[in-house]
């Protein structure tokens, strides 16, 4: 009665990549999207206590022992240095 119907796994089975570093690339990208799309579900103060309460408190923490004389460029200048969603910090930041 014709061909067989093709079986579910193979249908659901996961892409191999020829070149590894492509399939990492895109499996880093799947992974990221997913994680914000998990950050964009939390109600607001997990959301901030997840994201940046540790840094802007550390910032603060600095901030309180240094008493620059402009404390808002400080404070911004350290989290922008120190943002670890960046890896090489802000360019042209100060360093306070």
């Amino acid at each position: 009665r014709g061909a067989p119907p093709a079986t579910p796994a193979a249908e659901t089975k996961p892409k191999e990549y020829d070149n590894a570093e492509v399939g990492q690339t895109a499996e880093a990208a799947a992974l990221n999207v997913s994680q914000q799309l998990n950050l964009q579900s939390l109600p607001i103060r997990q959301y901030l206590e997840t994201t940046v309460v540790s840094l802007l408190v550390n910032g603060l923490t600095q901030l309180v022992k240094a008493r620059p004389e402009d404390p808002v460029e400080y404070l911004a200048a350290y989290l922008l240095k120190n943002n670890p969603k960046k890896k090489g910090g802000a360019p042209n930041a100060p360093n306070p």
